[in-house]
């Protein structure tokens, strides 16, 4: 067995609920701003947001909802995001983000399979929550803002404030974020207090924020795990002023940028790709960021070193998923190595383990990644099935992504298990294709999938959005993949489309491909 420790410190885990570490320094930055919107129309200092999280709590506890009980909450990116996932994690019960841009049907499901029985959500989505919640367990919708006929609003909800419920950190379940999946309905994953907390702590050597002075942009949505751990979480926890945006806007985020001296600045890579290339960038005063961070999908060495250079800072990158809480892997400040997601974090270990025949494999040989540490979920809500399948005896998570690990203890993501393109028996790299393709100049966007063969098994098929005012061709295409890939990774079919479709966290929706 190859067991790849992390060169980061080890890190103490305090046995304490996520809303009692997130708050932790809610006392002595009393009048710093926690968190605002972009514009300042709704902002709260720590010590207000303290105060509402208790009170809220309080409101909760006197609906119902305790240890055991679930609160849906559906919403965009807003400063009572936080209010209410810690309102109810302080009462006690269990919250599950959904999608706010999910249909009815979607929501329904999960309401539906996570049992719960309070729906929060935002005027813009009160419709969908109505015809959702037909059939399932949810007896309210409350609203953050103005409440329509058959809803309360958030306002009315409050009560008198109350301590955090007691709960044991280690086993009890305190968010049901559901993972997407490449096939079938998404499947809840169970992560406790202990699980959050961890993975907080896991980050402090990976990511070192400064003393005083901190202020990051929170564009990625808090409903997915990035969002919701490394920027709601993470950054409150660590003392940074935390600036939301409901949606991604290049323009808004550079203002934000610009006006509110963002130093942190998370994305994922279609984010990175604006920030290299869209001329608008050049209009803005971007000095105050010391760091881009970027996750949810691969990014290419290229074009991280495009964008650090055009904004004058480090564009790192790191690795993880929902059912680690979500990170295992991050690049620490000034330890950069292109095209790597970094090293493993504190109190977490790495395998490279050959699908095939369950052996490790050796430093710089690719192989599926597991993962184990505290970060770990405790599995999926209803599915015993699947949690055995993803994590094994020992506590190993299988990642069902394709990696190697190099001398320097860096790991980079090769592929999904699941996507990977036999052609003729070779293995052909999605990601690999993606990445040369995206260097072409005539292409803005660009997704590889597999199709059916009955000689070959499998052909390469690009999926391609051209640049503005570009046409291109199967044989440009073709051309570039001849001048720097083994043959059999050449790609066979060519479909031009308007926009390759991706999840809110910026991974390429492959069955959504093939679907089509």
């Amino acid at each position: 067995m190859i067991i790849h420790e992390s060169p980061l410190p080890e890190v103490d885990i305090p046995d304490i609920t996520i809303s009692e570490h997130v708050m932790r320094q809610h006392r002595q930055r009393a009048d710093q701003v926690a968190i605002r919107d972009t514009s300042g129309a709704s902002s709260y200092t720590y010590a207000q947001l303290a105060e509402k999280i208790h009170t809220l709590a309080g409101g909760f506890a006197a609906r119902g909802i305790e240890p055991g009980k679930v609160v849906g909450l559906m919403a965009p990116n807003l400063p009572e995001y936080a209010i209410v996932f810690h309102g109810v994690a302080v009462s006690g019960g269990a919250v599950t983000t959904i999608n706010p841009t999910y249909g009815p049907g979607e929501v329904r499901h999960q309401l539906d399979d996570a049992g719960a029985s309070i729906l929060v959500t935002v005027p813009m989505f009160v419709e969908t929550a109505k015809a959702a919640i037909e059939g399932t367990q949810v007896t309210e919708i409350v609203v953050i803002g103005e409440a329509p006929d058959g809803t309360t609003s958030l306002v009315d909800v409050y009560g008198d404030a109350i301590e955090q419920v007691p709960v044991d950190p280690a086993t009890h379940t305190v968010v049901l974020p559901y993972s997407s999946g490449t096939t079938g309905l998404p499947k809840g994953v169970m992560l406790s207090h202990r699980n959050l907390v961890a993975n907080i702590e896991q980050c402090i050597h990976a990511i070192r924020y400064r003393e005083e002075g901190e202020v990051a942009l929170a564009a990625l949505p808090f409903f997915h795990i990035y969002g919701m751990q490394v920027l709601m979480n993470g950054l409150l926890s660590n003392g940074v002023t935390t600036v939301t945006m409901p949606r991604f806007d290049m323009v808004e985020a550079l203002q934000a940028v610009q006006d509110l001296k963002i130093t942190r600045f998370f994305a994922v890579p279609p984010i990175v790709l604006g920030l290299a290339n869209a001329p608008i960038v050049e209009n803005y005063d971007t000095s105050s960021i010391v760091q881009v961070f970027s996750g949810a999908a691969p990014l290419g060495a290229d074009l991280a070193a495009q964008a650090a250079a055009r904004l004058c800072c480090e564009v790192v990158q790191g690795y993880g998923m929902t059912e680690l809480s979500p990170v295992s892997h991050s690049t620490p400040e000034g330890d950069y190595r292109p095209g790597t997601s970094g090293v493993t974090v504190s109190n977490t270990q790495s395998r490279i383990v050959d699908p095939d025949t369950g052996e490790d494999q050796p430093v710089g040989e690719r192989g599926e990644l597991w993962v184990r540490g505290p970060q770990v979920m405790t599995g999926y809500l209803n599915n015993p099935t699947a949690t055995a399948e993803t994590i094994d005896g020992d506590g190993w998570l299988h990642t069902g992504d394709v990696a190697i690990i190099d001398e320097h203890g860096h790991m980079t993501i090769v592929d999904r298990i699941k996507e990977l393109i036999k052609y003729k028996g070779f293995q052909v790299a999605p990601a690999e294709l993606e990445a040369l393709l995206i260097t072409h100049p005539k292409v803005a966007d660009v997704a590889v999938i597999g199709i059916p063969d009955d000689e070959a098994g499998e052909i390469p098929k690009a999926f391609v959005t051209p640049a503005p005012g570009e046409t291109v061709s199967l044989e440009e295409i073709q051309a570039l993949v001849r001048e720097h890939l083994v043959s059999y990774k050449q790609i066979r079919l060519l479909e031009i489309i308007e926009e390759i479709p991706k999840s809110a966290s910026g991974k390429i929706l492959r069955k959504d491909l093939r679907a089509g």
